[in-house]
């Protein structure tokens, strides 16, 4: 049988406008330029990202790294380009540049000299392409502008530019050139760039950071400070671990685990600090490391879903790249993928601890919340109660030792001795119905006596009260109804117990109370902004 090798080149303008839509972002797209101003060993990385009266958008990096010859830019701008001799490099597969710059325009430069020489221009055009195939546009007279911006950020030292122009999927197409919604949209994509540098290069742009060299990040004129995902000032680190994988003939690599648990909202040192943490339920999850530069953040890699209850925490997964293809790094490094092993290693054994403890103090914190919501919200009903309360009767208590609890209870099984809760009303009026914060065995309900009233104290710690009183504190006759029902079980507690079934009734609370727990434990958080005040 004949085999016969055949050459299939692919159609230049189909295949460059299929590279068009491999998924970027603009704020991963710009990520990747960086990461070569980086791997060139850039210490000042300058955007300019600006618009004209006609809407034309113009986006300029700038970098002082060890630029390129005639060779080395050749090289860089062709697809899949030739590996760098540094493996641990920011820059990967050699199809970033390219791939990242056509996702946004249509046009590409690259301006760049290996030191105080002549720059070159190398341009992918991608209508050139399609009128002339494969054929890249080298220049010895680069484009005015681009090479004002390598001068000012490299003056007579080596330096690159990566210029977009005919830039046509940034924003909208605005049909009013000039107009305010055009900028207004280019300006909301800008701050979105900023805080996204600022969280993917943070060990970089933080001079106090060891982890990673020193590089300056300005957008637009305007330094990037470092965003600290894990708020390391004032969190708790409560998890902290190397694991060994291996990588193939007896080798190892590391990589690091580091949880770490936010501050409840109330209490962050200053507003400042809380608007800093960007705390909220989008930014928890694992924060994921490659070389010291976030690839992937806020996930939790299909492990569990974002709940409230987990918004407090963020984990740190570092490793280098000696674990690329262990995690299977796309082309993008934009994303991982674990073996089931590390997975489950991640999920069942690391993060059990601290989600528990996160989840912990979330509800401490929310409990809290909803406490000082729930003032005043019990007050219909010990008006309501204190209305009927000569109607109803019930066993006739006397307190003989109010510091012990020990009363006198006489109902129609006779009279007994029995220990109850002694309170005092911490309001005017609360004499039937009582929120308190914690109970024994954190029990829903219990009997009491306020001030020589029959009572019910109801535990505002309970995950009952938590997510079916709180989120009904404004619909008055629905709480009343619970208030209510606790107050009238309590009261019959009293009018039947007996020396006999004293434990049994404890007993009945406390199971009661367990089983309400259970129930509960599905339904949604209360939103405390939408229970009135």
């Amino acid at each position: 049988m004949a085999v016969e090798s055949v050459e299939t080149p692919p159609d230049p303008e189909r295949m460059i406008e299929g590279l068009r839509d491999t998924g970027y972002k603009f704020n991963t797209a710009v990520a990747d330029i960086v990461d070569n101003s980086i791997a060139a060993r850039a210490t000042l990385v300058d955007l300019q990202i600006l618009m004209d009266l006609r809407n034309n958008i113009r986006v300029s990096i700038a970098d002082d790294g060890e630029g390129m010859d005639r060779e080395g830019l050749i090289n860089a701008m062709t697809y899949g380009s030739r590996r760098r001799s540094d493996p641990s490099s920011l820059g990967k597969f050699g199809l970033g540049l390219k791939t990242a710059s056509t996702a946004f325009s249509r046009r590409l430069s690259v301006v760049s000299r290996p030191g105080d020489v002549p720059a070159l221009e190398a341009t992918w055009d991608l209508k050139h392409v399609a009128e002339q195939g494969w054929k890249l546009l080298l220049s010895d007279e680069p484009d005015a502008e681009a090479l004002e911006h390598l001068n000012e950020v490299a003056p007579h030292k080596s330096g690159t530019v990566v210029l977009w122009t005919d830039v046509d999927r940034l924003i909208k197409d605005y049909r009013m050139p000039g107009g305010s919604a055009a900028q207004n949209a280019l300006n909301k994509a800008i701050g979105g760039l900023r805080s996204h540098l600022a969280m993917v290069f943070q060990r970089f742009l933080d001079s106090n950071d060891k982890r990673a060299r020193d590089v300056i990040i300005r957008v637009n004129g305007e330094k990037v400070l470092p965003w600290d995902p894990f708020c390391t000032e004032v969190s708790d680190k409560v998890g902290d671990h190397e694991q060994k994988v291996e990588i193939g003939e007896g080798k190892e690599a590391n990589f690091a685990l580091r949880a770490y648990i936010l501050p409840r909202k109330e209490e962050f040192p200053s507003d400042a600090a809380l608007k800093q943490s960007r705390l909220g339920n989008d930014t928890q999850g694992i924060y994921i490391y490659r070389e010291n530069r976030l690839i992937q953040e806020a996930t939790w890699l299909g492990m569990y879903s974002k709940e409230p209850h987990g918004s407090l925490l963020r984990v740190e997964f570092s490793f280098t790249h000696e674990l690329d293809e262990v995690f299977d790094i796309d082309f993008k490094k934009s994303q991982i993928s674990l073996n089931e092993d590390l997975w489950l290693y991640i999920r069942d054994r690391f993060l059990t601890a601290p989600r528990r403890e996160a989840n912990n103090r979330y509800r401490q914190g929310k409990r809290s919340e909803a406490r000082k919501k729930a003032s005043g919200y019990h007050d219909s009903s010990n008006r309501n109660i204190g209305s009927k309360e000569g109607e109803i009767g019930g066993a006739n208590v006397d307190v003989q030792n109010p510091n012990t609890g020990m009363s006198q209870l006489t109902n129609r099984n006779g009279t007994f001795r029995i220990k109850l809760k002694i309170g005092h009303a911490q309001k005017p009026g609360e004499l039937f119905v009582q929120p308190v914060d914690q109970l024994d065995d954190n029990a829903l309900f219990e009997p009491a006596i306020i001030d020589g009233h029959k009572a019910v104290r109801i535990n505002t710690s309970h995950p009952y009260y938590h997510k079916v009183y709180v989120p009904n504190l404004a619909q008055g006759v629905t709480v009343q109804g619970m208030d209510s029902l606790l107050w009238g079980l309590c009261v019959a507690e009293l009018s039947t117990i007996s020396d006999s079934t004293a434990q049994h009734f404890e007993e009945m609370r406390f199971e009661v109370s367990r089983i309400l727990r259970k129930l509960v434990e599905d339904l949604p958080e209360p939103d405390l902004e939408d229970v009135a005040a």
